[in-house]
């Protein structure tokens, strides 16, 4: 690492460009090709996906996106009347005639009297596109919202709600970002009490972040990649990014301290905590890509996207940092800094503080301080146990938007139900299976929990014939995923028995049921990938079989604090209306899965940081207690203000309206904060001090077995210290004092070697 960061620095004005052209060379080319992002959920194993491409080969035009346009006459007057009638029916023409759209269906047909309310005063009408909501441009769907806007008036209230709709209400991120970068430089300034050294970890991780983002956009071409992939990228990638610069400019403000010159101590300072800064961010890495492993498309795009970004913040640190360290020189360190280093009072080590005193308290008493921060994790942790997977509907959407509004009209004249129907697609093969299906609606209007059911009607010799179901509840209740299960076991299979009619279930919401039910499925695996080459990393960087162990079940405490807080709030809503993100409703499927990979990968980090100094000193001194005591007090206050500006960068992705984003923000930004106030900081050091040596065990076999990994790189410089004169009667330093003293370095390298 040593001879990269010296070619950085002594070729920084170069470095700095390439940068910037890589930047620019991306934005350009990103401009000029645009994105392709994607959010399908299919799933082929799954009765959803049979259904769509059941309707795909045989009804093509029913295949595409099925949205809505309803309106509700606000002044009494009934949606019949001539004036209401030609205004809306003028309307859907228009819409029919748009680019895009397959076929309107509205309620002054002859098939229209259901699309009706019983009062009169509320109608629509199904607009069905020629491609499902991912592939509909979005200028197809502002078009059609367009038009519903032409068509309101004061007593006439008209709104569009659906999948492709909804594409034209997600507006690009930037407000979160800047909140989150505003909050992180005001940590920063705080603690080094220095503007540039302050502004080099933010303009370090917005450079990775940038570069990510842009380069995610154009794999937006070749992998699936959702719409949402850019966001999250940037929520992980600023949190960690700033962070791995921020240990690396702490760092080598420290060797600058001790007298080293500037390149010397960039040096150094890569070596260290620039190593520690490529395994924590191998760690987020292969955390992310464990999701590979789940083999849905969906979710391989994301991780993908993540981990992109993820590692060009790493290049940036260990690239991009050293040679704009090189250019600022000693403006890293604050003025009183400057001002002693000119009077020539060096030090290698700063006063560990609050935080050496903090970690002699933990090291006095640690066994009442563990089980106090375990009562508290587990206490936020509780709630994990009801967790309900789903896909939350426009009903949890910002009040202003026009999808949230047409789902409140539509809830309000035709039931909850009728803003996810079911659509089962039946296949016949003769005039007994046709009999077999219409037995089947009839037994499928007389089912608990079913408000309509129409059968769409078929052509003559047609054999794939769609039917729609109306549930009382809403796409996102419990008690509709109860309905479409009850409909797969028992109601379906029982009209089926003896025949040849063959029927699955889809539609939206069906879809978002078997997502769920696939990730939730899939999940242990997963846990158990990471967990499994967490554990080994740590394995192979400490050489210690407990260590790792610890981490392993340390991090699976942090992951069950984030989804209790995001259970306490979106799922119980406990103030998910005060941030925007709608009522109560389950958890995002893919939520866990993200959530998971990414926590780990980040808790792993502070793992990283914390244990690597008290290995450090555990190869100097062997002294376990030492070694524990001097990294928990001399990183606490660098992991604590990383752990900060994470939390606030995360927390300021909680208020931009969308639900998921939401989800991910709070439950980050808790989970962050409570890893390292109470498990880096109390219960692992506290454990790590009862354990004694046995932190360090590993068995021989198995030591040789493992490759040989430096995380710690060299140890920090002693201070450089101009010869003292001989004081008259005081004796001089004698050679076999110097040579005593360096048979004991000896010693203890000799026992770092045999550990």
């Amino acid at each position: 690492m040593s001879a990269l960061a010296r070619w950085c620095h002594r070729h920084r004005v170069v470095t700095v460009l390439l940068w910037l052209g890589l930047l620019l060379g991306l934005a350009a080319v990103s401009g000029k090709a645009g994105t392709a992002y994607s959010n399908s959920l299919s799933l082929p194993s799954t009765e959803s996906s049979k259904a769509m491409d059941l309707l795909k080969s045989s009804l093509p035009a029913a295949a595409g996106d099925q949205d809505t346009v309803v309106w509700h006459s606000t002044d009494g007057t009934p949606v019949t009347d001539p004036a209401v009638k030609d205004r809306m029916t003028g309307a859907l023409e228009k819409i029919a005639h748009s680019p895009g759209v397959a076929s309107v269906a509205g309620p002054y047909g002859p098939h229209g009297a259901a699309q009706i309310s019983a009062d009169g005063r509320t109608a629509y009408a199904q607009v069905v596109f020629t491609q499902e909501a991912m592939h509909v441009a979005k200028g197809d769907a502002e078009q059609v919202v367009k038009l519903v806007e032409q068509a309101r008036t004061p007593a006439l209230d008209v709104q569009a709600g659906g999948g492709a709709i909804g594409k034209t209400e997600r507006h690009a991120g930037g407000t979160s970002e800047l909140v989150g970068i505003a909050a992180a430089l005001a940590i920063l300034l705080l603690i080094f009490r220095s503007g540039w050294a302050a502004v080099l970890p933010v303009l370090t991780g917005a450079a990775g972040v940038g570069a990510g983002v842009l380069g995610i956009g154009l794999l937006s071409h070749a992998v699936s990649l959702a719409d949402t992939a850019p966001t999250l990228a940037s929520l992980v990638g600023l949190g960690v990014g700033i962070d791995y610069a921020l240990f690396v400019v702490n760092r080598h403000r420290k060797g600058l301290m001790a007298g080293l010159s500037v390149e010397e101590s960039v040096a150094r300072a890569l070596n260290t905590s620039g190593r520690a800064v490529v395994f924590a961010g191998a760690t987020v890495v292969v955390a992310l890509l464990g999701m590979l492993v789940l083999g849905i498309g969906f979710l391989n795009g994301m991780a993908i996207g993540a981990a992109v970004t993820v590692a060009m913040t790493v290049l940036a640190a260990v690239t991009l940092l050293p040679a704009l360290l090189g250019l600022l020189k000693l403006r890293v360190l604050s003025r009183g800094q400057r001002r002693r280093l000119a009077a020539g009072e060096l030090s290698a080590h700063t006063d560990s503080g609050a935080f050496g005193r903090w970690a002699a308290k933990v090291e006095a008493r640690p066994l009442g301080k563990a089980l106090v921060a375990l009562a508290l994790l587990v206490a936020v942790a509780l709630p994990v146990f009801s967790l309900r997977l789903g896909s939350s509907d426009a009903g949890n959407n910002p009040k202003s938007s026009t999808t949230r509004q047409a789902y409140d009209l539509m809830a309000q004249g035709f039931g909850p139900g009728s803003n996810g129907p079911l659509l089962l697609v039946a296949q016949t093969k003769g005039p007994a299976d046709q009999q077999a299906l219409d037995h089947l609606v009839a037994e499928l209007k007389q089912t608990p929990g079913i408000a309509r059911v129409t059968a769409l009607p078929a052509k003559p010799g047609q054999q794939v014939v769609p039917v729609s179901v109306v549930p009382t509840s809403s796409p996102q209740s419990e008690q509709t995923t109860e309905l479409i299960t009850h409909l797969r076991k028992e109601v379906i299979p029982a009209a089926e028995h003896g025949t040849g009619l063959e029927v699955v279930v889809g539609g939206a919401t069906a879809t978002s049921a078997d997502f769920a039910e696939v990730l939730t499925g899939k999940l242990p695996l997963f846990v158990g990938i990471i967990v499994g080459l967490g554990c080994l990393l740590m394995m192979i960087a400490f050489r210690s079989l407990l260590v790792p162990l610890l981490g392993a079940v340390m991090n699976l405490l942090t992951m069950g604090v984030a989804f209790g807080v995001i259970i306490a709030v979106f799922q119980w809503g406990w103030g998910s209306e005060a941030l925007g993100a709608g009522a109560a409703g389950p958890v995002e499927a893919f939520a866990p899965t993200m959530i998971i990979a990414i926590l780990f990968g980040l808790s792993m980090d502070y793992q990283v940081f914390l244990i690597s100094r008290m290995h450090e000193e555990w190869h100097r001194t062997g002294d376990n207690h030492r070694s524990v005591r001097v990294g928990h007090g001399e990183t606490g206050l660098v992991i604590t203000a990383a752990a900060v500006i994470m939390g606030s960068v995360f927390a300021s992705f909680m208020f931009g309206g969308q639900r998921m984003i939401a989800e991910f923000g709070l439950g980050l930004s808790v989970a962050v904060l409570m890893d390292v106030l109470l498990v880096r900081l109390v219960l692992v050091p506290a454990l790590m001090h009862r354990f004694g040596k046995a932190n360090w065990w590993l068995p021989r076999w198995l030591d040789r077995a493992l490759p040989h990994v430096s995380v710690e790189g060299e140890p920090d410089p002693e201070p450089v210290r101009a010869p003292q004169p001989t004081v008259v009667g005081q004796a001089a330093p004698s050679d076999a004092d110097a040579s005593l003293d360096a048979d004991a370095a000896g010693d203890r390298r000799s026992r770092a070697g045999r550990r």
